[in-house]
């Protein structure tokens, strides 16, 4: 987030205050206890916000990490299709010997795993 989405969210909060003081006023509460409830207003929007962006974080369901997820699957699919089209363009003796390739350094992985 931004600098000045900061400073203009928290522009947007006082204003709200100051919406709600307005607002209790006119519906008959006097000076404190109009500024008593709207800050009460504003203290309950602030706790559920952040309620619900703790929710996001412990589900993992915020959007960069959506983003990325996304991205990821995309990026794997082109990734996949590309290597799939390069194995398809081989010769078969090039494929098998890829094959075997790939099974000598798998055996030998698993060996050094050990």
């Amino acid at each position: 987030m931004t600098r000045f989405k900061v400073l203009l969210l928290g522009g947007l909060v006082l204003g709200l205050g100051a919406l709600g003081y307005g607002a209790f006023s006119a519906l008959g509460f006097e000076g404190a206890s109009a500024g008593i409830a709207a800050e009460a207003v504003l203290i309950v929007v602030v706790v559920v916000w952040t309620g619900s962006y703790l929710l996001r974080v412990v589900t993992g369901r915020m959007t960069f990490m959506e983003q990325r997820r996304r991205y990821r699957q995309v990026y794997d699919q082109v990734t996949d299709a590309e290597l799939q089209a390069r194995f398809d363009a081989l010769s078969e003796a090039e494929q098998q010997a890829l094959l075997a390739q790939l099974e000598a350094e798998s055996a030998a992985g698993s060996e050094d795993a050990r």
